[in-house]
């Protein structure tokens, strides 16, 4: 009896929607998120920075809330839908938000730009036509060490046109 107790379960099915395709894989109880929209689904926009939670490069939106995907596992996302970096664009279009990170210059290594797009995606979201405070308040969870911000702010502004 004791040694069906101490079973544990190592793998289990999760079912999720991710920028609108329905996946069901087996995966360890213990992966995270990240790896598993990286590693299992080829989504490689998601960027791994710190598995800790605190560079927001693995952001993504998760019923509609933005998240950092390195700090849920995998099947706590079981029967979620997922928007990643990849599934913004419109019908293969880039949106008019990362137009702006373009022609505004916010991106020079890229690889906080898709974190960055993702929470400033969900800002816009919920907030159309946000402030540069609400802006700067948005995206503190994510570092970008080459940019200063300011551009990435401007971008911002330029979609959101908040004064």
């Amino acid at each position: 009896m004791e040694a069906e107790t101490a079973q544990v379960i190592r793998e289990k099915t999760v079912d999720v929607e991710v920028n609108g395709v329905r996946y069901e894989r087996e995966v360890s109880t213990r992966r995270l998120l990240v790896h598993f929209i990286r590693d299992d689904l080829g989504l490689t926009g998601t960027h791994i920075g710190c598995d800790t939670g605190n560079c927001g490069a693995c952001s993504v939106i998760c019923n509609g809330t933005l998240i950092k995907s390195c700090m849920l596992l995998a099947v706590q996302a079981d029967g979620a839908k997922i928007e990643t970096v990849e599934g913004i664009a419109e019908d293969d279009e880039l949106t008019d938000l990362q137009q702006a990170f373009t022609a505004h210059h916010a991106l020079q290594c890229g690889y906080c730009t898709p974190g960055m797009l993702m929470s400033a995606t969900a800002l816009l979201r919920e907030n159309p036509s946000p402030s540069e405070e609400e802006i700067r308040k948005a995206i503190q969870g994510n570092i970008c060490r080459c940019t200063g911000y300011v551009n990435i702010v401007e971008a911002i502004m330029s979609v959101g046109g908040g004064e």
